[in-house]
């Protein structure tokens, strides 16, 4: 049977560029991978024809020949597929997923169109330390005004004793004899016209490049140590609860000369005895009696700055509020503060003199209330003593 022609095979034209092929060869590999088409029989004949025109076309000489002489030209016959391993492992490597999640276009970038070496690196690099968190309960007057807190938090540090090197005093790290201090461990495999090149964290050291003969007592050879350290906070004016405060860098070490974590302050307000904070406003209630709501008053109310006047006016209803400009939380996205609402609380006496008693019944009667009061008063209880 007569062989497709390669141009045909990987659907591009006589004229295609080097880029067009090696984005078409790159097109039909992914798609007919046997490792993605495991249930189809012809996936692995059709990857074969693939490679083998990609193997021609990718290169100058062998594409010259075959545009002059056809198959003839590049030794017809010659493509060994078994370079590749059977497919079903990909030459001993495994499936795709082996080289990093299937990412099929840096797979196809390490391997150079499948002509060239593939490098898996696995060296560690500098890493950044870890986020810290501290929880910070605070009152409202430091929620409202802004303060300054000293904290104490434990984090890992460099070992004072062994400068953090891991190794005993007087003693230092050694270089590793496995990877000669480079921390990785190369391993070059041939199979068939392609080299691999397998590059793997040394597990002696790893990754390290020295190994520690003998520990540091104080941090058994970690090169850390925990260590209590105190911080100043500024709390700006306007937090709430949960706002979180950022100190940069005063999280745990990096490793390998990585940069370290920050410090993250949660706010936690604790409740006041007199405000409740509804956003940036205070909500204040304010005991007054029913003849103060009704004949009305001046009182003085609390704020955080100090006690202020406030009139009542006649015929206050319960759950009115008044407002006070500008007496509430300075506002933490925006200029100005927020307001201070006083809600009248009227306040019902709970054990009236007989006088109050007598004063109110007739209040009811001018007002044309037919009150029929629940109790008596003591000197209804001794007109029944006497059965009047």
């Amino acid at each position: 049977m007569a062989k497709k022609d390669y141009y045909e095979i990987l659907g591009v034209g006589r004229d295609a560029s080097e880029e067009e092929i090696k984005k078409a060869f790159r097109k039909l590999a992914r798609k007919y991978h046997p490792d993605v088409n495991k249930d189809d029989k012809d996936a692995a004949e059709k990857f074969k024809e693939i490679n083998e025109a990609y193997e021609v076309l990718r290169d100058p000489e062998k594409r010259a020949r075959y545009d002059q002489f056809g198959h003839a030209g590049v030794g017809e016959g010659n493509f060994d597929a078994s370079n590749f391993g059977g497919f079903g492992n990909f030459g001993g490597f495994g499936n795709f997923s082996d080289f990093g999640g299937g990412l099929f276009d840096d797979i196809f970038d390490m391997f150079g169109g499948f002509g060239g070496g593939f490098s898996q690196s696995r060296r560690r690099g500098p890493v950044r330390g870890a986020d810290l968190r501290y929880d910070l309960e605070i009152t409202l007057e430091e929620a409202v005004f802004g303060a300054e807190k000293e904290i104490e938090i434990y984090r890992m540090e460099n070992c004072k004793k062994c400068n953090g090197t891991g190794a005993k005093p007087g003693t230092r790290p050694k270089t590793c004899p496995t990877c000669a201090g480079t921390g990785q461990v190369r391993k070059v495999q041939n199979l068939g016209s392609m080299q691999f090149t397998n590059v793997t964290t040394c597990g002696t050291c790893g990754g390290s490049g020295s190994i520690v003969e003998e520990v540091c007592p104080e941090c058994r050879g970690s090169g850390k140590s925990r260590v209590a350290r105190k911080l100043k906070v500024k709390i700006p004016a306007g937090v709430d609860t949960g706002s979180r405060l950022r100190m940069s860098g005063e999280g745990e070490p990096g490793e390998a000369g990585g940069p370290p974590g920050d410090l993250y302050i949660i706010i936690r307000v604790k409740p006041h005895k007199l405000f409740v904070r509804e956003g940036d406003d205070l909500i204040y209630k304010a005991p007054i009696s029913f003849v103060q709501a009704a004949l009305g008053d001046e009182i003085e109310v609390p704020t955080l700055e100090g006690k202020v006047k406030l009139r009542i006016p006649e015929g206050t209803q319960p759950g009115t509020r008044f407002r006070l400009k500008s007496k509430g939380v300075p506002r933490s996205k925006g200029y100005g503060r927020g307001d201070m609402y006083v809600e009248a609380e009227v306040v019902i006496p709970k054990n009236l003199n007989e006088q109050q008693r007598e004063l109110l019944q007739k209040f009811a009667e001018i007002s044309g209330e037919h009150v029929k009061p629940t109790s008596k008063g003591l000197f209804g209880k001794m007109k029944g003593a006497f059965g009047v």
